[in-house]
């Protein structure tokens, strides 16, 4: 097991580098999916490359996806116990998942077999790199010394200080998904429509914008960010960016991201939207995550 006093766990789904999860020394579990008829875990583009699984899905393959289940949990926390460390548990958001409640439940049986252990498990209310950069944040703290229980207390007082904003500019994933319509899809996609979402104050992702054109939304994500990230254009954090299979817009909005917020801490961080959640997006969606004011709606 690591070397801190306590472990920090998660889930797939924070959608980070399977080589960040090492160096850090994060436990995780994986959620699954099927795509043509057989399932896989998602271990972070492993079993099936991203650019394989987003073309598969761009040629008319509609994956479907499971969250962890309480057994899962259990095989990911009791080694931990078993070698005398306790545990805080980040949870992918309870508004995209019902991984949560089973994580739960996993926590309060093992309570009940290790009394001497903790394990605390804390609702994120977060998503993909999202939730990456709030696991992030929680394993510096640790490494900096907090203590177990000061860094839930911590978790649970600024879990909503985490922006996430979304854009689309291919709307198939959106339609399957029943989240727009299919004659808006069409329409939208005639008029080149791109949605811009965010994840609301409950772990829902929300759609809060309809910008045409590609350019023009990636020029508003950017906007939202100066609008709530913490200190404005003076925002001294960490950036980090999800994609899944549109890296040239991801890079563009990484460009304008560290052109307008000059005191960043290092490069914004480029990473690929997951199995899981790409099986909801599809191809063509870009997430921009960051420090800022707490969500409120």
């Amino acid at each position: 097991m690591t070397s801190n006093p306590y472990a920090v766990t998660c889930c797939s789904t924070a959608d980070l580098p399977a080589a960040y999860f090492e160096a850090k020394q994060i436990p995780f579990a994986c959620f699954h999916f099927q795509l043509e008829g057989k399932e896989y875990p998602d271990d972070l583009g492993r079993s099936i490359p991203f650019e394989t699984y987003y073309a598969k899905i761009a040629a008319g393959a509609q994956p479907t996806t499971a969250q962890v289940n309480v057994e899962q949990y259990i095989e990911l926390f009791e080694p931990i116990l078993q070698a005398g460390k306790d545990i805080l548990h980040l949870a992918f958001s309870s508004g995209l998942s019902g991984a949560c409640q089973s994580a739960c439940i996993a926590a309060a049986e093992l309570q009940e077999k290790y009394p001497g252990r903790t394990i605390y498990v804390v609702d994120t209310l977060a998503a993909s790199s999202g939730y990456g950069l709030l696991v992030d944040t929680v394993c510096d703290l640790r490494d900096g010394g907090m203590p177990l229980e000061a860094l839930r207390d911590w978790t649970e007082r600024n879990k909503r200080r985490l922006h996430h904003w979304f854009f689309a500019t291919d709307l198939t994933s959106f339609k399957r998904g029943g989240r727009i319509s299919p004659a808006a899809a069409t329409f939208g996609t005639l008029l080149g429509i791109c949605p811009l979402l965010n994840v609301d104050h409950e772990g829902h992702l929300i759609p809060r914008k309809k910008i045409r054109g590609k350019k023009a939304v990636i020029r508003e994500i950017v906007k939202m960010m100066e609008q709530h990230a913490e200190n404005g254009t003076d925002y001294s954090g960490k950036c980090f960016i999800s994609q899944s299979a549109c890296m040239e817009d991801a890079e563009a909005v990484a460009a304008l991201v560290e052109q307008n917020f000059p005191h960043l801490n290092g490069k914004v961080q480029i990473n690929s939207i997951g199995t899981v959640i790409g099986a909801h997006t599809g191809p063509g969606t870009v997430a921009l995550f960051f420090w800022g004011d707490e969500r409120v709606d």
